[in-house]
């Protein structure tokens, strides 16, 4: 119990003894935490400013891609382009890495200064990585997203998160106005083929008409029929009627003869094609479609963008906040090494006096 005693008395002892020591060191924690404190303000303070600008991205509205669906829907076998359609094909050229690489080539690389590049592309275009950010801005809307820019100046900041999204916007409307022109282009192509298809039956029904008729005049040649025969009564009707198949013979070989000729002779099988003409209108409207790129949206920037007059780095209050908390823990650290060193001394010291005694 002495022993127990004895020793949590040391303990208390050596407690007061640390605390007395750091205390004695005040000076060297004061002067170490005023120096790591006078760094972090300066930091603060001369750190380069960083601003953020943001812009927010929604689909276009129907009026916004109506051009694109001028002969479609209905009966033309072509399906509408939807504002779906449309929005997705600006988000893929939105998240694409071309358009970044492109982004970075022209804009960001030449705005930088001999003295900014301090490595290879590759590291560059790491940097630039966490300089223009997007995303889906909340996730109970994912049809909206955003587009960031921190940079130094605040109106670059502004004038790049403009840029860039019109810059996917200029590459979807090319994409969804390239299809459109590629579906008429389609279009029409089939049309003509549907048009040469029937202008190539109604040739072929016509060589067999001349068949028939040539049958049907050796027959009436062979009986002497010049004209059609006169039947009187209610059977003239119905005779009349089926002077045609078999019974085309009854027409007379004069008639017949005549028929014939005129077949030979036809020029051009067009006028017997069915809705040629409404065909041959259809193929030009989708031969000469053309898509004004320039009243074509695929999304619809949220609000106007500003430039920013509050840089989001450096956080002066939190970075002061720190350099005071890590100047006193600093501080602190500092008096119990010099406590250590001064104590360790002196017991060296004491040791060295005590065996002189002995």
């Amino acid at each position: 119990m002495r022993n127990d005693y004895d020793r949590h008395s040391a303990d208390e002892i050596d407690l007061f003894q640390l605390v007395a020591g750091i205390w004695g060191q005040k000076l060297k924690i004061a002067v170490t935490a005023g120096v790591i404190t006078a760094i972090a303000i300066a930091y603060a303070f001369v750190a380069t400013p960083i601003y953020e600008a943001k812009v927010f991205i929604q689909p276009p509205t129907h009026n916004d891609i109506s051009q694109l669906n001028f002969g479609r829907g209905g009966n033309s076998g072509l399906s509408m382009i939807t504002v779906k359609e449309a929005y997705e094909a600006y988000l893929r050229h939105l998240q694409s890495e071309s358009l970044r690489r492109e982004f970075f080539r022209n804009t960001y690389l030449p705005s930088l200064k001999s003295d900014e590049r301090s490595g290879s592309l590759d590291s560059e275009y790491n940097k630039f990585r966490d300089v223009l950010t997007f995303g889906v801005a909340n996730k109970d809307s994912p049809n909206r997203f955003f587009v960031k820019v921190n940079h130094p100046n605040p109106q670059v900041a502004a004038e790049w998160v403009v840029s860039y999204a019109d810059m996917a916007g200029r590459r979807g409307v090319a994409e969804v106005v390239k299809d459109a022109k590629s579906d008429a282009t389609i279009k029409a192509i089939n049309l003509e083929q549907q048009i040469q298809a029937s202008r190539e039956s109604v040739r072929k029904q016509r060589e067999d008409r001349i068949v028939q008729l040539t049958e049907a005049l050796r027959v009436a040649t062979s009986i002497g029929l010049d004209k059609p025969p006169i039947i009187s009564n209610s059977l003239s009707g119905e005779v009349s009627a089926s002077m045609d198949g078999p019974l085309t013979y009854l027409r007379g070989s004069k008639a017949i003869a005549a028929e014939i000729e005129n077949l030979r002779n036809r020029t051009s099988d067009d006028p017997f094609v069915p809705n040629l003409r409404q065909r041959q209108e259809a193929v030009d409207f989708y031969r000469s479609l053309q898509v004004d790129p320039g009243v074509v949206q695929v999304f619809r920037q949220d609000g106007s963008v500003e430039s920013p007059d509050k840089p989001i780095q450096p956080k002066k209050m939190l970075i002061i906040l720190l350099g005071l908390i890590a100047g006193l823990l600093g501080g602190l650290l500092v008096g119990v090494i010099w406590h250590f060193k001064v104590y360790g001394m002196q017991s060296v010291v004491r040791q060295g006096v005590s065996d002189g005694r002995d």
